[in-house]
């Protein structure tokens, strides 16, 4: 898993990681040598907290966001799929003519009905406890605000299905077919 971290992933993790440890130090390690600490060095240590704490919140709030807006610089191809066809005959007796009409079926998309049910879902974790979609009620800050967003139906199936940033990959907690109707969803509600 650490592997497959992108660079902010790894920026953030390294944040995090001194933060944790400046905060575990203290609270353990220093105490037992120093019983005055922080003493008169008060504000140095006030400062260097606050310092950190900082550092951590612009990291998340920077470097999720560039997370976010960073596209996959490969050509993703969309997956070839046989559609199954209706085949109607219309058969006039009167002029022995047969028109034949063909319908196909529309493959790869949602619906945004039960879209809307799984966006609303407490069963998995619900899409509207981190972003916010006024359609849907919803006003979760965690995740990027989907009214401004207008995301696409290819991105919002991409983001659902393998994560990125604080968002996390879907795949395996709903089907393909449930991220393609929370897909349909989101892409079409307008945002207003």
């Amino acid at each position: 898993m650490l592997l497959a971290l992108t660079g902010y992933q790894t920026a953030l993790l390294v944040v995090a990681a001194v933060f944790i440890s400046f905060a575990l130090v203290v609270a353990l390690v220093v105490p037992r040598s120093r019983p005055e600490f922080p003493g008169r060095r008060l504000g140095i240590f006030l400062a260097v907290c606050i310092a950190l704490f900082a550092a951590q919140i612009t990291a998340v709030i920077v470097l999720a966001q560039r997370g976010e807006s960073d596209e996959p610089a490969r050509a993703e191809a969309t997956p070839t799929e046989t559609t199954p066809t209706e085949t109607t005959t219309t058969e006039s007796t009167a002029t022995e003519t047969t028109t034949t009409e063909t319908t196909e079926a529309t493959a790869g998309t949602g619906d945004p009905t039960a879209g809307k049910e799984i966006f609303l879902s407490v069963a998995v974790p619900s899409c509207s406890g981190c972003h916010t979609l006024s359609d849907a009620g919803s006003s979760g800050s965690i995740g990027p605000n989907l009214d401004a967003a207008s995301p696409a139906y290819d991105k919002v199936v991409d983001r659902a299905t393998n994560g990125q940033g604080i968002m996390p990959s879907f795949k395996g907690k709903l089907t393909e077919q449930q991220i393609q109707d929370v897909a349909a969803y989101v892409s079409s509600v307008d945002g207003s």
